[in-house]
């Protein structure tokens, strides 16, 4: 909005002794805080000035996942009613189905 130019004069004009900044930025036609602004960023050394980032180019990246593992192993189960014992030995990877079998027997 303003030069470059016309910041470093309201700067100056700021920055002399006896001067205040409220008289320069109202003889210039600007808000006070925007002078105070200017002159704070003025007095920043160089490297502390921060450019505006650009934001990164965004690339989709397929992931690879490995397949689920398939538990190994058996369910060992052993009921036992009365006089009489069942043991059964049901595969790891069938656990829901024994589940329900369980749930059948024990009806």
């Amino acid at each position: 909005m303003h030069s470059d130019e016309f910041k470093a004069d309201a700067v100056a004009a700021a920055s002399q002794p006896g001067m205040s900044m409220a008289s320069v930025a109202l003889a210039r036609g600007i808000n006070a805080n925007l002078l105070r602004r200017w002159v704070r960023e003025a007095e920043l050394p160089p490297a502390r000035v921060l450019a505006k980032s650009v934001p990164a180019a965004t690339t989709f990246v397929p992931v690879q996942l490995p397949e689920p593992a398939t538990p190994t192993g058996e369910i060992h189960i052993e009921v036992r009613r009365g006089s009489m014992t069942i043991c059964v030995a049901w595969p790891m990877g069938a656990a829901a189905e024994c589940a329900g079998w369980m749930r059948e027997l024990l009806r």
